[in-house]
């Protein structure tokens, strides 16, 4: 009864947000949807409310807000400093950045040495990065962005670079930490893949769980209800396919693998229409698809739909549902809508849009920002239609973020925002 209880009070922590915040990557659990009323489908920059250059003027992180406060993790990728960054909602204004040097690395190409979205609470913003020799996980306190606490998690592996965020549930920060298997240096070590819960006032590991490595994967979690009553949390990756955990506890409630992915997951998964969807690709795109798996202790794949010349699978790009509707924002120039129930196609149309960053919801409007900073509206419907275009005119890789009435828009080198007038 405890147990049911104080699962109960996490919920109620974790959920009780206004519309004032959008404290995780995508939002409200991970949907990526938004509630307001001013956002345009088409607009300039004399529209602007304001834009903000970020210190560094790199990154692909999208910004969380938390009331009037909206935080971002920028970089100058020609000296490898990371900065963490709190800027004000309404004005614009740069109201603390916090410096930290590091080293070169490899990157992707599409990655950058701010790749992580913060995540927030009341008293804390949240944001991790890695280094050649540790990764890190931070609090840093909303008012003068003083550090609360700091965890090195030691050495990360990846051909790619760091780029997966954490998540606040009830008084813990979760963090997805997969780690590369294959293609090692020599006297390299593999990887060790876990999912570890922070308490968020100190930083106290409350537990840690063992998962597969296999391709490092940037999938971050959502928050399920089970068929028991129960909050899941739910992820994906190569290695471990679909599967669940208690939050409280990091104990594995079901897994769904068993090669269903057979490429790296970097999209993060969601539910609809009574399934969660996952997808899987790689650089090549070719031979990218979703899935969709009916959750439970008896698991199992619903259905799987590939690449082909009826159906677009992203690679990057998360999927965004409305309903029974489940939208694919194809990286390379398409997009498709699926009836999340029965798997059908109900329509492909090809964009033009190259997109890294992930679509977003705000009522029956898609928003996506592609690589060109050209931010494209579509509507959430049965039926294909572009409702707007408008040019940032600067390149970005980030996901758009709704609070306060206003759009953040995340370009390389600076923060905008629009509507709410």
């Amino acid at each position: 009864m405890n147990r049911i209880v104080s699962s109960l009070a996490l919920l109620s922590l974790t959920t009780s947000l206004s519309a004032n915040e959008w404290s995780r990557f995508r939002g409200p659990n991970g949907t990526g949807v938004g509630s307001a009323d001013g956002i345009p489908v088409a607009f300039t920059e004399d529209d602007l409310n304001f834009k903000t250059a970020l210190p560094g003027g790199s990154g692909c992180g999208s910004p969380v807000v938390w009331g009037e406060r909206v935080f971002v993790l920028s970089a100058d990728p020609k000296t490898a400093t990371r900065y963490m960054n709190c800027i004000h909602g309404k004005s614009g204004k740069v109201l603390w950045s916090k410096e930290y040097k590091s080293e070169s690395h490899r990157l992707h190409t599409r990655s950058s040495y701010a790749s992580c979205t913060p995540a927030a609470d009341k008293d804390y913003v949240y944001v991790a990065w890695s280094t050649p020799s540790s990764t890190l996980l931070k609090a840093f306190r909303h008012e003068d962005g003083a550090e609360a606490w700091s965890r090195d998690l030691g050495t990360w592996q990846s051909q790619h670079g760091f780029g997966t965020s954490p998540i606040v549930y009830g008084d813990l920060v979760i963090l997805h930490n997969s780690q590369q298997a294959a293609q090692l240096k020599p006297g390299e070590e593999p990887g060790r893949s876990r999912m570890t819960a922070f308490e968020r006032t100190t930083g106290e590991v409350k537990w840690s769980t063992d998962l597969v490595s296999k391709n490092v994967c940037y999938s971050v979690p959502f928050i399920h209800k089970g068929k028991d009553g129960r909050d899941e949390l739910i992820c994906s990756s190569t290695g471990n396919g679909i599967f669940s955990l208690d939050p409280l506890t990091g104990s594995q409630k079901w897994s769904l693998n068993d090669g269903l992915f057979a490429m790296r997951t970097v999209g993060s998964p969601i539910a609809a229409g009574g399934h969660i969807f996952g997808s899987t690709g790689s650089g090549r795109y070719s031979s990218n698809y979703i899935v969709a798996v009916e959750p439970g202790a008896n698991a199992k794949l619903a259905y799987k739909i590939e690449n082909g010349s009826n159906f677009k699978a992203p690679y990057v790009p998360c999927l965004i549902a409305d309903g029974d509707l489940v939208f694919c924002l194809y990286d390379k120039g398409f997009a498709s809508c699926v009836n999340a129930r029965s798997g059908e196609v109900l329509w492909i149309e090809r964009t033009g849009a190259a997109l890294s960053g992930s679509p977003i919801r705000v009522g029956n409007r898609i928003y996506a920002v592609d690589e060109s900073g050209v931010v494209w509206v579509w509507a959430a419907s049965e039926t294909y239609k572009l409702l707007g275009k408008s040019d940032l005119g600067e390149e970005s890789r980030s996901t758009p973020a709704v609070a306060n009435g206003q759009m953040y828009i995340r370009t390389y080198g600076h923060l905008v925002s629009v509507g709410g007038k």
